[in-house]
């Protein structure tokens, strides 16, 4: 491969790193575990980067590649032994195997079936009866209490109505940080689904971490137009991350996969 060939990979898998790691951290249910998958995955590709240049898109690549290191390593759910990770991980061996995957890949980094296919050495069929069983065994396996922090009214109904939808209870919607920290000491949620920029020119970020001071951890999904500013791995980011404008698949998949790190002890179901 030329030198020029060389630089246009390596700006190509750049450009798709940080989706690779919301992906390893919505998989592992944290940021440190999710990026040293990320960081393992492109050590194997400075070894061997054909995987990437045999592949339709650089993306289609690189996340074969992650496979291939998540293979290695067993497919675990996080290394923690104990935290919400660890509290998961009886709730993880009752799915389907690579189910979780399929839907991650679909629903949130937008595959297609026969992308998907390529990525998990599998055919098209397979990979649309797991997203299948992803989607039900998820919705079955916990229902709990959501809170939204969100100051447009309509996309906050439509939040509300989705998160309703597949079996949980909202606890009522915030448009600032003040209102945010007030409804979660009323009622404590089992998840925080919450915009970057509120109403008032506060940020989520900011309510979130007066929230999880106060009634500690709970797993939150941030809603942004601009998800690599929040995937550097430069600093703590979060570990379940939807793309604006989201769809009613994304907020149900990230939400039954947020769910699944979320404390048992305080769940509904």
């Amino acid at each position: 491969m030329s030198s020029t060939a060389t630089l246009d990979l390596s700006q190509a898998i750049a450009g798709e790193l940080p989706y690779l790691r919301r992906y390893a951290r919505a998989l592992t249910g944290n940021q440190k575990s999710g990026d040293a998958f990320a960081v393992a995955t492109l050590e194997s590709l400075l070894v061997d980067p054909s995987v990437v240049e045999a592949a339709s898109r650089p993306k289609v690549g690189l996340f074969h590649a992650f496979h291939l290191v998540w293979a290695s390593a067993g497919a675990p759910g996080g290394e923690e032994t104990e935290g919400l990770a660890a509290r998961a991980q009886a709730l993880m061996a009752g799915l389907t195997k690579n189910s979780r995957e399929a839907l991650l890949l679909h629903s949130i980094e937008g595959f297609t079936h026969e992308e998907i296919g390529a990525i998990m050495q599998m055919d098209a069929e397979e990979v649309a009866t797991l997203i299948t069983a992803a989607n039900d065994e998820m919705a079955a396996a916990v229902t709990g209490r959501v809170m939204v922090i969100e100051d447009e009214a309509i996309i906050a109904m439509d939040l509300s109505d989705i998160v309703s939808t597949i079996g949980h209870e909202v606890t009522g919607v915030a448009r600032t940080r003040a209102e945010a920290v007030a409804l979660a000491a009323k009622t404590r949620p089992d998840l925080i689904l919450s915009d970057i920029q509120l109403a008032d020119n506060s940020s989520g970020i900011d309510a979130v971490n007066d929230i999880l001071a106060d009634i500690g951890e709970v797993p939150v999904i941030f809603i942004t137009a601009f998800p690599e500013r929040l995937l550097t791995g430069d600093k703590p980011e979060p570990a379940f991350l939807i793309t604006k404008p989201f769809s009613e698949e994304q907020v149900r998949s990230a939400v039954s996969q947020a769910m699944f790190f979320a404390s048992t002890e305080t769940l509904a179901g």
